[in-house]
């Protein structure tokens, strides 16, 4: 069976040079952190699926940008492609429905978080990426 696909965002304030991760609430994942999206559906491009699902799971507007990286996953629930895209916040009051908490960070901090295991190689490659500035 073919991997589920996943796409998550990193959603950048850049005045506060923070991204923004969210707790899980429920579910296989629950009290992990993550980077916010969802599955993608039938039809809907990865950027489309992102704007929908932080709408959806967080009431805020976000503008996608370019693929970040691509994260295969094994977990015992099944098996996930991550697919991470830069995104901009562009407004909104984070309203969490599917998440118990959420919390802007500093890049180089994301790994004090206990981060789902797809996500885990998403951070080191933010952290990487800043480092090289």
């Amino acid at each position: 069976m073919a991997p589920i696909p996943v796409i998550a965002a990193i959603i950048w304030n850049e005045s506060e040079g923070k991204v923004l991760i969210c707790q899980r609430k429920s579910g296989a994942l629950a009290r992990k952190w993550e980077f916010p999206g969802g599955k993608l559906e039938s039809g809907e491009s990865p950027e489309q699926c992102l704007v929908r699902e932080i709408q959806e799971e967080l009431a805020i507007d976000v503008e996608v940008s370019e693929l970040f990286k691509v994260v295969n996953a094994h977990y015992d629930h099944g098996d996930y492609v991550l697919i991470a895209y830069h995104a901009k916040f562009l407004g909104g009051e984070i309203s969490l429905r599917v998440h118990q908490n959420y919390v802007w960070v500093e890049p180089q901090r994301l790994l004090e978080f206990d981060l789902a295991k797809a996500n885990i190689p998403i951070a080191h490659e933010i952290i990487k990426l800043l480092l090289k500035k």
